[in-house]
């Protein structure tokens, strides 16, 4: 990547014009939780190495990193390397994490040039010190910036956080910093990975898989959940519009008429409806 691009200035016109109906149509959402699958499926319809599915899964990263950007979107996490995904073939993880480390190193400039906050969650102990070392250095030089928060899930498994996080209760009440009665909603959550992140609005799954697997299960109570059947290779923005703009649609009928809603879907099937309805047919 080139580090003096600014993805402001890279939006075309027709891109341009979506993201301000986007933005107009209703409040976005505030953090989005992407599962990307379907890498190695892709791979194998193409009859090539799993791995370049992984590498051509880093161009959807990129695009849709500067689509949040771009869009105002605060919060972004990315289910990139699962606690279970270390039961895999050896040189497919190892192939993983080299791709992690020149992924970070390439991007981190361009990054944190367009105010991007790099930020982690999961077992990171697990990685190998070299991806550690980088990840941490690049969490570092952005720590300060106060655009796109951009969460990466590595070695994460919801379940192992909340087991986690129930031991660290426990131990604050053996040592008598906590009472049972303590115990909250609240607090159990400020004891997570993910306390500092609000809940997710939306999670987009691509891939057609009907499940969550193990990802945010306690932050994800009350989000909503957009399934794509689009790989995620070939998942771009205007898949992501689509998955915004149907999250627009379910907000929007909160405490509103029937007739409501019709008055602004006449306002707003325009040229937004139109491009996403050509998604939906391609």
């Amino acid at each position: 990547m080139k580090t003096n691009l600014n993805w402001l200035d890279q939006i075309n016109p027709d891109d341009k014009k979506i993201q301000s109906e986007l933005k107009s149509f209703g409040k976005l959402p505030k953090h989005i939780a992407i599962i990307m699958d379907g890498n190695g499926r892709w791979a194998k319809n193409k009859l090539i190495p799993r791995l370049s599915g992984h590498k051509e899964g880093l161009e959807s990263v990129r695009d849709i990193v500067k689509a949040s950007s771009q869009l105002g979107i605060k919060y972004l996490t990315l289910y990139a390397f699962s606690i279970e995904n270390w039961n895999r073939p050896t040189k497919e993880v190892n192939g993983l994490m080299k791709l992690l480390e020149t992924f970070i190193s390439s991007e981190i400039n361009e990054l944190h040039n367009n105010n991007v906050k790099l930020n982690s969650i999961g077992k990171l102990s697990s990685l190998p010190k070299e991806v550690n070392r980088i990840l941490h250095n690049a969490m570092e030089k952005t720590k300060h910036n106060d655009g796109l928060v951009l969460t990466l899930s590595l070695s994460y498994g919801s379940r192992w956080d909340i087991v986690r996080s129930v031991q660290m209760i426990a131990l604050d009440v053996r040592r008598g910093k906590l009472s049972p009665e303590d115990i909250s909603e609240d607090l159990f959550s400020s004891y997570l990975q993910t306390s500092d992140l609000p809940d997710p609005d939306l999670m987009v799954r691509t891939s057609g898989e009907m499940r969550i697997s193990n990802f945010l299960l306690w932050e994800m109570a009350y989000g909503e959940i957009f399934i794509s059947d689009v790989l995620w290779p070939q998942f771009r923005r205007l898949h992501y519009y689509q998955a915004i703009f149907n999250y627009l649609n379910r907000e929007r009928r909160f405490g509103k008429i029937s007739e409501q809603l019709e008055e602004k879907d006449s306002n707003n099937n325009s040229y937004l409806q139109r491009v996403l309805n050509a998604v939906k047919k391609s």
